[in-house]
């Protein structure tokens, strides 16, 4: 399993992460939590192997979920099959239907199976979308597509930035409850999350982010209050979140 091990990561000469350690699970679904610019994207996209450390380790691809030592520009590149990931601003540029889209899924397999793809369409709520264009369809539409390319890789480990983006309240309800019911599964599902609330509500694992550190790893039932003191609110009745004194 794909892991962090006191991780660290400067872009453009600029820290970004300090000393990151984060190791998903199996089973549970684990929400990235904090303040724009805290460096939870950077997280995502370290699990998925596309940023190399500073120093210490690297995310690997273990068999063992050990993280593989070392420093230098080479990064430890997870296996597509087993990883995949959906990047928080994810759209297609071509007019590719719907099913066309979530049939790229499959490439890391080299196949275009059927039963993964009708199942992916299903699951994200998008079957009677199937035939249509993804550039005519809305945004919150065109966003489930992304999800259910996703999922037609039955990965073992989903990273997902910002899964509810552009989705209406009932939809992203819908799309955490699918989520956590897929880590509970078996896979390891990580997602960006802005919406506190939600991540208290559907997540197995809060992690909150700030200036590039972890600063809370907590059962989602016990991180509202140190959630909303990150955010200068405090937690109210619900979970949610009030604005502050």
């Amino acid at each position: 399993m794909n892991a962090l091990e006191r991780f660290n990561l400067t872009l453009g000469g600029r820290p970004v992460l300090h000393d990151v350690t984060l190791r998903p699970e199996a089973g549970v679904l684990l929400a990235l939590c904090g303040p724009n610019g805290a460096g939870k994207t950077s997280i995502l996209r370290a699990l998925a192997g596309l940023v190399s450390g500073d120093r210490g380790n690297r995310p690997a691809n273990a068999a063992d979920g050990a993280p593989a030592a070392g420093i230098g520009p080479r990064r430890a590149v997870p296996d597509p099959r087993r990883v995949a990931y959906l990047p928080q601003n994810a759209h297609a540029t071509w007019p590719l239907t719907v099913a066309q889209i979530v049939t790229l899924g499959r490439i890391p397999h080299g196949d275009s199976a059927a039963a993964p793809i009708e199942n992916a369409l299903r699951r994200c709520g998008i079957e009677a979308l199937r035939d249509a264009r993804i550039d005519r369809i809305s945004g919150g539409e065109a966003r489930r597509a992304m999800l259910a390319r996703v999922f037609a890789t039955e990965p073992e480990m989903f990273l997902l930035d910002e899964p509810t983006a552009d989705l209406d309240p009932a939809a992203s309800h819908a799309i955490l409850r699918l989520l956590r019911e897929t880590a509970e599964a078996g896979a390891a599902v990580v997602v960006v999350l802005h919406a506190v609330e939600l991540a208290a509500e559907y997540a197995h694992r809060v992690v909150l982010v700030d200036g590039g550190r972890i600063v809370a790893d907590r059962p989602a039932d016990q991180v509202l209050d140190e959630a909303a003191a990150l955010f200068g609110m405090r937690a109210g009745i619900g979970p949610r979140l009030l604005p502050g004194p």
